[in-house]
């Protein structure tokens, strides 16, 4: 009964005009500290994005109703004693006692009859295509040349549909641009490498924020392999009259063009490509490094294990953790050399599974790991690229 109770209050809130539905109150204590979720448009459809606050981060998935029933239920009385719910048209605080009694207290809002039957779900569907668009960097309805013709966005200014995953995936880039502006000084140009820059459309995107809407004296310089899109991107460059945004062909490991650089950014570096980005970074003395790794599979090919090896023996979980080894050796490997270094989830893992960021920031002091990062290797019989490129030159 119940759950039944439950289940009930938490379906009339998902289909009564919902607004936010936040539970607190731990249970047990842990890193899961609270979740907020609420309604978003997706694609033109109703979705419900749960955002889960662990520890310092904060994760988020995108759920239809049912998923989202199930998910709030499965929360309530067993991470969260409290959840409170909001509508349109009222509130209700769901309790859970120590010995799981349920009690629920409900308040209606005050809202005029009149605009409860076709006004008042207006005003929320309305509501919620303004927050969907006031959340991005990038305003849909704002036509930006460089999206237009990377695919993005029509001439007027609205985001393509089979493309808003990539309009999403640049505004959370800019996002994490936007974090480290303090780090970028005003009073001088600020060079920035991008290592595989590949079609560019996180290329031009950071410039224009950085140039265009933020007007920092940046200087951004792209290196690729392909010299066809190196040709492509610097036609594009000059269409636009951006003079300071270069593109080359070249390698990573063998880049040669600049002595110093302000920031690093190496997005979907396949295998030790990464590798080469990061200690080409560490060496021209980057105050910022963004990495969103791909294909980590050198360590898929070395690790060995007696203790794991019932584990390792599943393919696909050796190599889903093989990949999270890499980054997070790479990730304690910057913070030796002298970096605070964090690993973001940077899009929703619905879009793409390679959604990992490194985001490195220097901090002068380095971290004395060597050991820890020395008896993992041991442990796990493995030895990295950027361990070779960085520790064994006791950098």
């Amino acid at each position: 009964m119940e759950n039944e109770k439950l289940t009930g209050i938490l379906s009339r809130f998902l289909k009564e005009q919902p607004v936010s539905a936040v539970l607190s109150g731990q249970l047990e204590k842990n890193e899961f500290i609270k979740m907020r979720l609420h309604p978003i448009l997706s694609g033109g459809k109703l979705r419900f994005q749960a955002e889960e606050f662990r520890g310092k981060q904060a994760f988020h998935k995108n759920l239809g109703a049912d998923e989202a029933v199930s998910y709030l239920a499965g929360l309530i009385g067993t991470a969260f004693k409290q959840a409170q719910l909001e509508t349109e048209l009222w509130t209700a605080t769901v309790l859970v006692s120590k010995k799981g009694q349920l009690t629920i207290k409900e308040k209606k809002k005050k809202v005029a009859p009149s605009a409860i039957e076709t006004s008042l779900e207006d005003k929320w569907k309305n509501s919620l295509s303004h927050n969907r668009k006031k959340n991005y960097i990038l305003e849909e309805g704002r036509m930006v040349p460089f999206l237009v013709d990377l695919g993005v966005q029509t001439k007027d200014g609205k985001i393509v549909n089979s493309r808003y995953d990539k309009f999403k995936q640049i505004n959370r880039f800019l996002e994490l641009i936007e974090d480290i502006l303090p780090r970028l000084d005003r009073s001088k140009e600020s060079v920035i490498l991008d290592f595989g820059c590949g079609k560019s459309y996180l290329t031009f995107a950071m410039y224009y924020y950085l140039k265009i809407l933020k007007e920092y004296p940046v200087r951004i310089i792209g290196l690729d392999l392909k010299k066809d899109v190196i040709a492509e991107c610097n036609r594009l460059a000059v269409k636009y009259g951006y003079d300071k945004l270069n593109f080359y062909h070249g390698d990573i490991a063998s880049y040669e063009g600049a002595d110093h650089v302000d920031m690093v950014v190496t997005l979907h570096a396949c295998d030790t490509a990464t590798d080469y980005a990061l200690e080409k970074a560490v060496r021209l003395g980057a105050s910022v490094i963004l990495s969103v790794p791909c294909c980590q599979h050198e360590l898929n090919g070395q690790i060995e294990n007696e203790l794991f090896r019932p584990i390792f023996r599943y393919g696909i979980i050796k190599e889903r953790m093989a990949a999270l080894y890499t980054d997070a050796l790479r990730a304690e490997i910057l913070e030796s050399c002298g970096y605070r270094t964090q690993i973001l989830e940077f899009i929703d893992m619905a879009h793409t599974p390679k959604n990992l960021l490194i985001r490195a920031v220097k901090q002068g002091s380095k971290k004395d790991n060597r050991k820890e990062i020395e008896a993992i290797l041991a442990e796990l019989h493995a030895d990295p690229t950027l361990y070779r490129l960085l520790m064994n030159n006791n950098l």
